[in-house]
């Protein structure tokens, strides 16, 4: 075996990581005319968790990533980096719940037609407990959805899958994420109006939904959302002025003393270091804080940061047709999995056979625990026997599996994540300005894969100015965000950062924070629940 190889690289800019955000920086940036390099630790893919990964010549998402935005800035480089590869596919998801499948977002009068008569008059005498006799001391998820919904609605639709993603039980987490995402949904609403309807007396199909109309249809890439990732690598590359350098890790990031970088990464194929004016880090903020040089005071609290992680094991199934939604919401507590993506109904070229599917199984869980350590072979078989156990599909059809595990896929609100955040960011821009952080996982956000791109876009021309002419941290966005709304319609009236104008595109994406569960916090003797983040 012979010795690794060194490699130094002088380049304008250094990015950590080929995901949205870094591959977005590096297309801008050569674009620009400056020099970049780009390293990444899988050997394989580009797009982090917005690859598409293939097996057997199927291929698949890491979780399914629709192509919207209400930004046209994004839009408009989604369709300069992917010109000719779209295509409209219909959105369509439900519920699943005991064999039975119900209307995304929940529709009332649906929901307690489908769950028969001793369960609806069980769920309606639960809800009327509930609004005659309401909790007054609302303190959790629980406490909120149970006065709004009752308990046994509660436990049914709302309990099982939100405990499955988040990893905590529901009446740890605080009341007011629940107020903010279930939104416009009145159960009194909707029985009124089934009884109308029954009558003749009003046609209008609201089902006591007062939110805004859901997508219809969405953009996406014939082969994925890699697709767009694997363009946008092959363009910076083909500009002479930009190398994506795979397999590669970062080891350190260090200051050269001058405002500049000196980075060193390793990997298989030797160490790679690159000199640079400017680096941005989509790394994690935890990671990045334990691979810098010197170490960050703050390193203590990037430490604390908290991650939930999530695989996929995927099944090649015979049968072309399971199920027409492109992905499921599975509500019942007797299998673990969260989430069922059909690739097929995402895009049919995603599959080599069309005499057969490819499902995806997403599971919800943190790193090193039972679910992450099982083997590949017994996920497979457990994700087979729980599709049985759903009725989704014959076991017998199923010819193959792959199991893809993806680390720090959301990034955790503790009652601690604000102020840890809070204090790496105040120092690392105060020692140093030609640092950027991006992304998801590099500014610690349940950022959208567009919210991503546009904290880098205004990170490029924060770089291009030669001063920090955009705040990136006013970057995100609520959970309304993929659910309403034209694509690239949205218009904001022109804002100003650091004295510069901001476009219309760009005040459009700086929004407030997208609401995530956060643990409840005392906030003193009296017991009062205060939100921590």
């Amino acid at each position: 075996m012979g010795e690794a190889q060194s490699q130094v690289l002088n380049v304008d800019v250094a990015i950590i990581g080929a995901g949205p955000a870094g591959l977005t920086a590096g297309y801008l940036l050569t674009k620009a005319g400056k020099s970049v390099a780009i390293i990444e630790k899988d050997e394989t893919y580009v797009g982090g968790i917005s690859r598409t990964v293939e097996h057997e010549g199927y291929r698949f998402d890491i979780g399914g990533h629709r192509f919207f935005s209400k930004s046209k800035q994004v839009v408009d480089l989604w369709n300069e980096i992917l010109p000719d590869d779209f295509i409209e596919r219909p959105r369509m998801s439900r519920i699943y719940y005991e064999g039975k499948f119900y209307s995304y977002p929940l529709r009332a009068f649906e929901a307690l037609r489908n769950l028969g008569l001793w369960r609806s008059t069980v769920c309606m005498a639960s809800y009327l407990w509930a609004r005659v006799f309401p909790n007054r001391n609302v303190r959790s998820f629980e406490d909120w959805t149970t006065n709004q919904f009752g308990k046994k609605l509660y436990s049914i639709f709302f309990k099982t899958y939100t405990e499955k993603v988040w990893g905590m039980p529901c009446d740890e987490m605080s009341a007011d994420w629940a107020a903010q995402r279930i939104k416009g949904l009145s159960l009194m609403g909707a029985v009124v109006d089934g009884v109308k309807r029954s009558l003749g007396l009003n046609k209008k199909p609201n089902d006591g939904m007062q939110a805004k109309t859901l997508l219809e249809n969405f953009r996406y890439p014939r082969l994925g959302p890699g697709m767009m990732w694997e363009a946008a690598r092959d363009k910076i590359i083909a500009s002479g002025k930009g190398q994506v350098i795979m397999g590669h890790a970062l080891d350190q990031l260090a200051s050269d003393g001058r405002g500049g970088w000196r980075m060193t990464a390793k990997g298989e194929g030797g160490i790679v270091t690159i000199e640079a004016d400017h680096a941005i880090s989509s790394a994690p903020m935890r990671q990045l804080a334990r691979r810098m040089h010197p170490l960050p005071q703050s390193t203590f609290h990037a430490n604390e940061l908290k991650y939930r992680d999530f695989l996929t094991v995927a099944l090649m199934v015979e049968g072309e047709d399971l199920f027409p939604d492109n992905w499921i919401y599975i509500h019942d507590s007797k299998v673990k999995v969260g989430r069922v993506q059909n690739f097929r109904s995402w895009s049919p070229e995603m599959i080599p056979d069309e005499k057969m599917a490819c499902v995806g199984l997403e599971y919800f869980c943190f790193e090193g625990d039972g679910l992450w350590s099982m083997e590949d072979d017994d996920l497979v078989a457990l994700a087979t026997k729980e599709m049985e156990i759903l009725g989704l599909l014959d076991p017998a059809k199923v010819k193959s599996g792959a199991v893809v595990r993806q680390e720090k896929a959301y990034p955790v609100y503790d009652e601690d994540y604000a102020a840890n955040v809070a204090a790496m960011r105040e120092e690392l821009e105060a020692k140093y300005p030609t640092l950027h952080l991006v992304g998801r996982n590099g500014m610690h956000r349940y950022n959208n894969q567009d919210h991503a791109m546009m904290t880098a876009m205004l990170s490029v021309e924060n770089i291009l100015a030669g001063e920090r002419v955009y705040d990136i941290w006013c970057v995100n966005e609520d959970a309304e965000y993929h659910e309403a709304g034209d694509e690239g319609a949205e218009r904001a009236l022109p804002a100003r950062e650091n004295g510069r104008e901001v476009s219309e595109d760009q005040a459009a994406a700086l929004n407030s924070m997208r609401d995530v569960p956060t643990r409840i916090v005392e906030d003193d003797d009296s017991g009062d629940a205060r939100r921590a983040a």
